[in-house]
């Protein structure tokens, strides 16, 4: 069934009902119809046609939810971009997915490099306003592309992810079935519409259940209990950083959001078992943990009714087919660790003009996640890491690679290397270590050439100065044998 004909059953079967609030603004599936219908034709009016790539760079905004709609009905691919991405980044996604235009806001709109078409969201807003209701929809297969997503790679430069109307279909037909979604819910959404964690699961979840939604710009701890306690949220996914965060509040406090909340969802990076632990003597409500990734949206859950075991990201899901494979690809008995390999209808298309990384992250039709687990005997997965130096922090993706180019072009840096470091609140987050010479390199000067060119989540924490890196007889760095580092 084509995504949009899922959708249906909310924009036209519940077209009068309460559907969503954003800045004190209260909307109805049907308001969603209408507005994306008239973006369909703004869009049209500006020469897109089913295929055309459209970029969005956007903080939390109903235009992203409009974007969305109308990239379902046009045959569009959505390419949505981490707003904290600045130079560096934003150069390489643009001009490797190379699309027609990017939507952006006024205040964001200086980060985007030169030569780049940009279409201000609220000119665009304005001119789909007056414009027909009539819907125009361009038809599409499930195997049509809808979006293309960047991930960070085990080879340094991001790739796109292409995934298809069916991997979304899919992943939100299964979430709204195993995670027991009604129309009756209302769900808290204060991750980033530009990942896949916010869209590809909170999205569509909302849409495909019908339940209501209340949207925030970000996460704010500072303001969270004030949400969940005006709100009365039923459903809540955030990554660990967030529920760090909410460990906070007040007991008497927690648990009175706790009484209502009947799912908290975590996930995007490792939860750590103790915070899970925390939680649910606070709050009187267990965290499900799950397991997904850009490429195949969500493979492994807890279950919703049934042990939610800390530690693990729980069960395959019922579309989802995984094995643990050593290096050869021969399966490995249960308890043995391996790297996790999934297939099924939420994996990817491939990547984007990279023939080679597809041929190499595929075999046999599975798809070799890079993440090393392993399985207990009674089907429960645990991951153990990357089989590459990936850091994911706050639920973002690092890859070590491109910070260590950035510190080579430094005065005075001889050699680098960037590793993770265990953070109680975001999971990770990026050290570097370096050979200098001493009377060349600028600590300060360096650290503020990073801030221009990468997000905040990827500036390393600090400089830790070593004599030497520790290599093999090949040369390889070995990170294991660096010093621990202490903040």
């Amino acid at each position: 069934m084509p995504l949009l004909s899922r959708f249906d059953r909310s924009l036209l079967g519940r077209a009068d009902k309460p559907a969503l609030e954003f800045a004190g603004r209260a909307f109805t599936f049907g308001d969603f119809e209408v507005r994306s219908n008239r973006l369909v034709h703004a869009l049209r009016a500006r020469g897109l046609q089913r295929g055309d790539r459209l970029a969005f760079f956007l903080q939390n905004r109903l235009e992203v939810i409009d974007l969305w709609l109308a990239g379902v009905k046009l045959g569009l691919v959505i390419v949505p971009v981490n707003v904290l991405y600045r130079e560096r980044e934003l150069k390489h996604i643009l001009a490797d997915a190379a699309p027609k235009a990017v939507v952006t806001s006024a205040d964001m709109a200086g980060f985007i490099p030169a030569g780049t078409a940009i279409w201000d969201v609220d000119a665009l807003t304005a001119e789909a306003a007056p414009l027909s209701v009539s819907r125009l929809v361009v038809a599409c297969t499930p195997d049509t592309p809808l979006s293309l997503i960047y991930t960070s790679g085990t080879t340094g430069a991001s790739k796109g992810a292409v995934l298809t109307q069916q991997n979304f279909a899919a992943n939100g037909a299964a979430l709204v079935s195993e995670w027991r979604f009604t129309e009756n819910d209302r769900y808290l959404a204060t991750l980033p519409l530009f990942h896949v964690h916010g869209l590809a699961n909170g999205i569509h979840c909302w849409l495909l259940s019908g339940c209501h939604l209340r949207l925030t710009e970000r996460f704010e701890h500072a303001k969270a209990a004030e949400w969940f306690d005006d709100y009365q949220p039923t459903v809540f996914f955030g990554v660990p950083a967030m529920f760090v965060r909410l460990l906070e509040l007040p007991a008497e406090r927690a648990r009175a959001i706790g009484a209502r909340l009947r799912l908290a969802v975590s996930g995007s990076a490792p939860l750590p078992a103790e915070v899970h632990e925390k939680f649910r003597q606070l709050y009187g409500s267990v965290i499900l943990e799950r397991y997904g990734m850009t490429e195949t949206l969500m493979n492994i859950s807890n279950p919703y009714d049934g042990e939610r075991r800390p530690g693990t990201v729980g069960l395959p899901l019922p579309h989802v087919a995984v094995r643990i494979c050593d290096e050869a690809g021969a399966v490995v008995p249960d308890g043995t660790s391996g790297e996790v390999w999934v297939k099924g209808a939420n994996v990817c298309a491939g990547y984007w003009q990279r023939p080679d990384a597809t041929a190499a992250a595929w075999q046999d039709g599975w798809f070799r996640t890079g993440d090393i687990g392993v399985r207990a005997p009674d089907g429960y997965i645990t991951l153990q890491g990357r089989r590459s130096d990936l850091i994911i922090s706050g639920g973002f993706n690092i890859y070590p690679r491109e910070i260590e180019e950035l510190i080579l072009e430094q005065p005075g840096v001889l050699e680098a290397t960037v590793v993770g470091a265990p953070d109680a609140v975001r999971g990770e987050v990026p050290v570097a270590y370096v050979v200098v010479d001493a009377a060349k390199f600028d600590e300060t000067a360096a650290m503020a050439y990073l801030r221009t060119q990468l997000a905040s989540f990827k500036h390393p924490r600090a400089f830790v100065r070593v004599d030497a890196l520790p290599r093999t007889a090949l040369g390889k760095v070995q990170k294991r044998l660096l010093p621990v580092w202490q903040p």
